[in-house]
């Protein structure tokens, strides 16, 4: 059965990372990387991500008793014409999109699976890793909410806020987290209710995750997290947020 693909999606960012032991043989190797993907991903460009150090010293505080500084982390960043980011260290490999519409529908061309399987075939045939350390998926939402009281939130969520003992219409901000089994694996949910402006949005964070994971499974476990995280989505979202998503924005239109 083929799924829904909604015009108009609440999902803001979608990320999928893969965390390995520390490698520095990958600094002299990623110019192979980049030769399999660059067809896909022809932008590229190395930034180094300094570690800061905040210590309270005191009055009497000496220098010499500071963390000696961290050398630079370097990351090399590579970016598609679809706007996909892919970020690479010695110790991980972390695929970014903010312009999500699928993850494996058969009816839409762009579907984030095949960005993981082509970024992630290409790099384990340069860089061998037979084990990963974490593998993790990870869903962002900023859902709508009309109008900030029970009565509404009720009609578009079953969420996990104790909105009876503590109405809605009376909170500034509310937050729920939770880490969790779901499928034999690691889930991560966070809900938050937060203002922007005028309106008040609500966050919907899923963040799957397992832990040593041989690499030829990858691609399985991270289909299984998918799974997961949308069964989770499709129980704490109702039918006006549906309609919501199914609202064609003049951007689709002009598109189109």
């Amino acid at each position: 059965m083929v799924a829904e693909i909604f015009p108009n999606p609440t999902v803001k960012e979608v990320a999928f990372e893969i965390r390995y032991p520390n490698l520095f043989s990958i600094e002299n190797r990623i110019g192979d990387v980049q030769e399999k993907i660059m067809h896909e991903f022809p932008e590229s460009k190395l930034i180094l991500r300094r570690h800061l150090v905040f210590a309270d010293v005191g009055p009497e505080g000496k220098l010499e008793s500071l963390p000696p500084p961290q050398p630079s982390k370097k990351i090399w960043h590579f970016e598609s014409k679809a706007k996909h980011e892919i970020d690479i260290s010695t110790s991980s490999l972390s695929i970014v999109s903010k312009h999500h519409k699928t993850y494996n529908n058969p009816g839409y061309e762009k579907k984030f699976r095949d960005v993981i399987d082509f970024v992630l075939t290409n790099f384990l045939q340069v860089i061998s890793i037979p084990i990963i350390q974490r593998i993790g998926l990870r869903y962002i939402d900023e859902c709508p909410l009309p109008l900030k009281d029970n009565k509404t939130f009720k009609e578009y969520y079953n969420s996990s806020f104790p909105i009876d003992r503590y109405p809605i219409d009376d909170a500034t901000f509310v937050y729920f987290q939770v880490h969790t089994k779901r499928g034999g694996h690691n889930l991560i949910y966070k809900e938050r209710l937060v203002k922007y402006g005028d309106e008040y949005k609500l966050i919907l964070d899923f963040d799957g995750f397992e832990t040593d994971v041989p690499s030829k499974d990858s691609l399985r476990i991270t289909d299984e997290l998918h799974e997961i995280i949308e069964t989770e989505y499709f129980s704490t979202i109702r039918e006006p947020v549906k309609q919501f998503m199914r609202r064609r924005v003049v951007a689709d239109e002009q598109t189109s």
